[in-house]
């Protein structure tokens, strides 16, 4: 029965948690645009936020994984020293420290690009 709960539990967190994000993120986004609206009815001037450029996201997110996955491996390393076992799991960290190294590259072509242009 533990085994059966136990994986309802992950099965639940696995699609619960990204579509309760996906709300997250649209509900806010939506009253942002009530807000706006709201502001704009009634007169007053709204700036509008300039949108990231494509090489401005790849940048952001190569940071942000790059640092994540860097924080992933140092933490695993040092839970190491006390549990030889979870140096295993620091390895697991080049996989988002990849991708996070192709943004940057994706950020360069696309800088090289413009560029050109």
């Amino acid at each position: 029965m533990d085994g059966n709960i136990v994986g309802l539990a992950a099965v639940i967190m696995i699609f619960g948690i990204p579509m309760a994000a996906m709300y997250t993120f649209f509900r806010v986004r939506k009253l942002r645009t009530e807000e706006r609206l709201a502001a704009i009815a009634r007169g007053v001037d709204v700036p509008m936020q300039p949108e990231l450029s494509e090489a401005a996201r790849s940048r952001r997110s190569g940071i942000l994984l790059v640092s994540g996955a860097i924080g992933y491996i140092v933490t695993f390393m040092l839970i190491g020293h006390f549990e030889p076992d979870a140096t295993i799991a620091a390895v697991f960290g080049v996989i988002p420290l990849a991708v996070g190294v192709g943004f940057f590259v994706d950020h360069a072509m696309i800088r090289r690009d413009a560029r050109a242009h």
